[in-house]
């Protein structure tokens, strides 16, 4: 069985092969410049881009480059384990490229319904599962339990960011700004779009939000939290030690965020997820 992803994984193409997997890059825009994730720019060089006035904007992958990672296969099962539908384009263009296939019914496309940790998570117990020899519908299966349990925040800190992105008004960006509001966002109930979530006076009152609701969900050593950063590893371990207080016995780990999620959550932002194993 192959597994393709892309890279809303977090993992590079390079990072793929090792594994024995596809990771198809993201695209960003920027400078008037088109460049592939971690393959022709890193999160640290598009944040110096972006700190020199440069405005990112991605593109997820083509038709045509889903279609030659599907030919690449062969005639071997296909998992293909897309960012959630509807924050990205990229689910719909599977499906399309599934489709213009000769023959296609060994190709498996999943909506992860998530990005970034999770979505990286879900690969992982995807190549898990294969190596202890589980059929595919066996491993969809599995996988669509752990996906229904996701749930993912951001917290973002330029509003410039969520103002060109359509998530808030250029007079609550203005004013959110002004008066130094901590605003978090998280999907909606379908997980097809990004919604506000609470806004309060500082990052660590945020933070509390999202555990109390991580609280209410019932959140246990049974999941997988992680903390994604943009530039801030000194903000994320910080917030890792508040979210480990109150989740002693769950996995946490930090994540840097690809140049392409970046381009979404502004430099600085924060992502805290979590996903049941």
């Amino acid at each position: 069985m192959k597994i393709i992803a892309d890279s809303s994984t977090l993992y590079s193409p390079q990072e793929g092969k090792e594994l024995g997997i596809t990771i198809i890059p993201v695209s960003v825009a920027i400078n008037g410049e088109t460049y592939k994730d971690y393959e022709e720019i890193q999160s640290e060089e598009l944040l110096r881009m972006i700190e020199s006035g440069g405005v990112p904007t991605s593109s997820q992958p083509a038709i045509g480059e889903v279609m030659e990672a599907f030919e690449e296969a062969g005639e071997e099962e296909i998992l293909m384990l897309s960012i959630a539908d509807g924050l990205s384009g990229a689910y719909q263009n599977a499906v399309g490229a599934g489709n213009c296939m000769e023959h296609n019914g060994h190709i498996h496309i999943m909506d992860t319904k998530t990005l970034a940790g999770p979505h990286r998570y879900l690969v992982q117990k995807a190549m898990r599962l294969r190596e202890e020899g589980f059929h595919i519908e066996e491993i969809k299966k599995a996988l669509y339990k752990s996906i229904e349990s996701s749930v993912s925040f951001v917290i973002p800190v330029d509003f410039n960011f969520l103002k060109r992105s359509g998530r808030l008004t250029p007079m609550a960006a203005k004013v959110g700004a002004l008066i130094k509001i901590v605003p978090v966002l998280t999907q909606t109930a379908d997980k097809k779009r990004i919604q506000p979530f609470v806004i309060k006076r500082s990052v660590r009152k945020a933070v509390e939000a999202i555990i109390s609701h991580l609280k209410e969900l019932k959140v246990d050593e049974n999941y997988l939290i992680s903390v994604g950063h943009a530039g801030t590893y000194e903000k994320a371990v910080e917030i890792l030690g508040q979210i480990r207080e109150q989740f002693a016995s769950t996995s946490i780990e930090i994540l840097q965020l690809s140049p392409a999620l970046i381009t979404h959550g502004g430099p600085g932002c924060i992502t805290i997820q979590a996903i049941r194993k």
